[in-house]
């Protein structure tokens, strides 16, 4: 079979001097669609219907570690500029009873309530029998999906700072 080129969405963002880094995009449009489908969905199968993967993504991050959590840590570390997008998925968790808000001085805090753990939990104990074990199928070791990781929180370094640099011309 002929050589077709590189994979990926846009060709004519291929041409370039790096088309690998389209290959890259074209992998990163699909896993993230897939994997917004599968949190969803997983949600769902936990009893908890109707989220989006904003939705989701906050719970689970609310959730970690047990610590309360408040607006702009949960848009750190989710890497989310749009503080209204979050606040909307507070706003909708708290009314479904999965979130409870507290303060700490003026400062507005919110965690996790039961519901909200166990709805985790069982979202965890899905993930582990339907996505982890097909995952530990393929026979890719922890490390190196741990240096994928890295590589593409690395890159999404560069595309911050593109963003910046695109923002101000």
């Amino acid at each position: 079979m002929e050589n077709l080129g590189p994979i990926v969405s846009s060709d004519h963002l291929a041409t370039g001097a790096l088309p690998a880094l389209s290959e890259i995009e074209f992998g990163v449009i699909m896993l993230s669609h897939a994997f917004s489908r599968w949190i969803v969905r997983c949600m769902a199968a936990a009893g908890v219907p109707d989220l989006s993967p904003t939705d989701v993504l906050v719970l689970h991050n609310i959730n970690s570690r047990g610590k309360p959590k408040t607006l702009a840590d949960i848009c750190l570390v989710l890497n989310i500029e749009d503080t209204h997008v979050v606040n909307y998925a507070l706003k909708k968790l708290e009314r479904l009873k999965l979130i409870k808000a507290g303060k700490r001085g003026k400062e507005k805090l919110v965690m996790a309530t039961s519901a909200g753990e166990e709805a985790c939990a069982r979202y965890a104990a899905i993930r582990e029998a339907l996505l982890v074990k097909s995952v530990l199928a393929t026979e890719v070791s922890g490390e190196t999906l741990s240096a994928m990781a890295a590589r593409i929180r690395a890159l999404s370094g560069h595309y911050d700072q593109a963003c910046r640099a695109a923002a101000s011309m």
